[in-house]
């Protein structure tokens, strides 16, 4: 029935009618086709950024750290872990108000995605906390890496504006890790960041 069909004389007719519109079609396609392609990026950036600082979401982050500490596991590479915390944050926001606030947020996402390493995973945790994750990188690394955030920070006229530092703690995949336990062990870096005085970073 089907072999019929494909040469019975209405379906070479209609052959031939798409050979006379194949330009056109062409044409409309490669135009569906290209919004297609800007919806699906368009989509993937809504699925994985943070519309409020432009690094990666918490939910992308997770995923790609499992990713990450597999190949640690297996011995591919050297993997550590920063959080980055504001100081004073909730003051500032007190003081000079949300909007401000979201704008300091919104300049460290771009200092942080600046001044690291195209594979390295930045990412906002919540609140004026960051996350990176430094793929083959040693602790001793990744420490010039927190360095020269912090550095650069202090140097941001944006950031100096309204007096912004960062604490941070840092840590290094272990055996038996997963993110869990190196996002605990790098908090408790940050708290003791905090303690010994704020704009530093730990290593635990």
């Amino acid at each position: 029935m089907i072999y019929k069909l494909f040469q019975s004389s209405d379906f070479m007719d209609f052959k031939q009618k798409l050979k006379l519109l194949s330009p056109e079609l062409k044409k409309n396609m490669g135009a569906l086709l290209k919004k297609i392609e800007e919806n699906v990026d368009t989509l993937y950036e809504l699925a994985t950024i943070d519309e409020k600082t432009g690094v990666y979401n918490n939910k992308f982050f997770i995923h790609i750290s499992e990713m990450e500490i597999d190949k640690a596991k297996r011995g591919i590479g050297p993997l550590s872990f920063l959080i980055i915390d504001l100081d004073n944050f909730k003051k500032l926001n007190d003081t000079q108000g949300h909007i401000v606030g979201d704008y300091v947020l919104k300049r460290l996402g771009g200092v942080l995605k600046k001044f690291t390493r195209k594979y390295d995973i930045v990412s906002r945790f919540g609140g004026e906390e960051f996350i990176i994750l430094l793929p083959n990188t040693t602790i001793k690394r990744a420490k010039i890496v927190c360095d020269r955030i912090r550095r650069e920070t202090q140097r941001d006229r944006e950031m100096i504006k309204y007096g912004v530092t960062l604490s941070g703690g840092l840590t290094e995949y272990k055996k038996g890790d997963n993110v869990r336990k190196m996002q605990i062990r790098a908090d408790r870096a940050v708290y003791k960041a905090k303690k010994n005085g704020k704009n530093r970073i730990e290593i635990m």
